[in-house]
């Protein structure tokens, strides 16, 4: 009989120390807080959680992997293309070709671009399943309202007409059907995926922000007429209406769908002096001279080609009433001031996010090209403004110094001018 072998007794487990304190919870909220306007698409459980996955995802890109692609830039990208040009990188073109070759950098953009697919099939299905209840639903509150100006026969330009926007299905102008408003509701339903809810309860922060820095920094201007360029669905013209309920607003856009959804989005959210209209903003001739005090753009130029941009600026110098402003809201320009590595990271969208006319337009010198329009060196208005939210539920932008996208955080420069009188 062999001896038996008895292991070691084993030593007693030491108890788990607590080796910090509980980390506190700084994700997005929860999507059930999102505002529900009388034409916001309904959700199932399903459906929230997948958006809730997807905010939650954008946030950790931004705050937590993005981090590791600058580190990344300085340890090994850098070093290697110094080694092998002897030189510095030249412009922010090299600096993204030198990234794509490192596999932080590429396990980094091919998540944000499947986030962004995601969240586009996400809400595509939302708004699908129940397209004729939306569709009716938003007939029944635009079919006879003078405020809402369609042109049959309109022609998209081509920069809408080329391109599905940030890999939105059909951009801002398709219809699956006649009346649809599917694509402008996936627009509306989504936008808290993308930016980890930093736009507030009824995406209109951006408006919002806009609203309050006119307010506080020009206390005097009291517009009567306003018009919005690019308004897509009217998130943020709705805040203006609101902040000027005596001014009458139009609100231009090229897309059917955006603005019979932004009129029945307005309507019930008591936003009665809008008017939304049908156009190529480009070519405002139905208007008269000098017929608006303030013109407004938000996040709208980057959308637009570098042909166009001059006719805008020219169009806004005409029809603004002296002593009236335009002001662009818009991510930073490219300066010499900002490093070459945040502008090839800001020139992601550009390349794999469907907005070709990012890269082009955040390198122009919209001073320049703001005097050439007609306004006067100056009058310009530069400034900058942040997403004004309910803090208590969804996070401000301009006190989030944890998160940076690069070109999704609602943060933004203004850029404007006022026509001299």
């Amino acid at each position: 009989m062999a001896d038996t072998v008895h292991p070691p007794a084993a030593a007693p487990a030491a108890p788990i120390q607590a080796t910090s304190a509980p980390r506190a919870y700084d994700g997005p909220p929860d999507y059930r807080v999102v505002g529900r306007h009388g034409v916001f698409p309904e959700t199932n459980h399903d459906e929230v959680a997948r958006f809730n996955f997807l905010a939650h995802m954008n946030r950790h890109l931004a705050a937590n992997v993005m981090p590791g692609v600058g580190e990344a830039f300085e340890a090994r990208v850098t070093p290697a293309f110094e080694k092998k040009e002897k030189r510095s990188f030249k412009d922010r073109h090299e600096v993204r070709k030198a990234l794509t070759q490192d596999p932080v950098w590429q396990w980094w953009s091919a998540m944000r671009r499947a986030t962004m697919e995601s969240r586009q099939q996400a809400g595509r299905w939302v708004t699908i399943r129940q397209a004729d209840d939306l569709n009716d639903k938003v007939r029944a509150l635009t079919e006879t309202d003078a405020r809402l100006v369609l042109k049959p026969g309109f022609k998209q330009p081509r920069s809408t007409e080329a391109i599905d926007h940030h890999c939105m299905p059909g951009s801002y102008h398709t219809e699956l059907v006649p009346g649809d408003v599917t694509g402008a509701a996936n627009y509306d339903i989504g936008i808290f995926a993308t930016t980890g809810g930093m736009l507030g309860r009824y995406n209109d922060g951006g408006g919002v922000a806009v609203a309050e820095w006119v307010k506080q920094n020009l206390p005097e201007f009291q517009p009567k007429r306003i018009l919005d360029i690019g308004c897509g669905l009217g998130h943020n013209v709705v805040p203006l209406a609101q902040a000027y309920p005596d001014a009458e607003i139009v609100a231009v856009d090229a897309g059917a769908p955006m603005l019979r959804y932004g009129l029945a989005r307005a309507k019930t959210l008591g936003a009665d002096n809008i008017t939304f209209l049908q156009g190529d903003v480009s070519d405002l001739s139905q208007f008269e001279d000098e017929s608006f005090d303030w013109i407004q753009s938000t996040m709208f130029l980057h959308e637009t080609s570098y042909k166009m941009m001059p006719l805008i600026f020219a169009e806004t110098k005409r029809l603004l009433k002296p002593g009236g402003i335009v002001l662009h809201v818009e991510q930073p320009q490219y300066t010499d001031q900002m490093p070459l590595f945040e502008q090839a990271m800001r020139d992601w969208d550009a390349f794999y996010n469907n907005e070709p006319f990012w890269t082009k337009m955040h390198e122009i010198d919209l001073d320049a090209w703001m005097e050439k329009a007609g306004f006067s060196k100056d009058a310009l208005i530069h400034g900058g403004v942040a997403a004004v939210v309910d803090p208590e539920v969804f996070p401000e932008a301009a006190k989030d110094t944890k998160q940076e996208d690069y070109g999704r955080k609602a943060a933004w420069h203004v850029i404007g001018a006022r026509k001299v009188a």
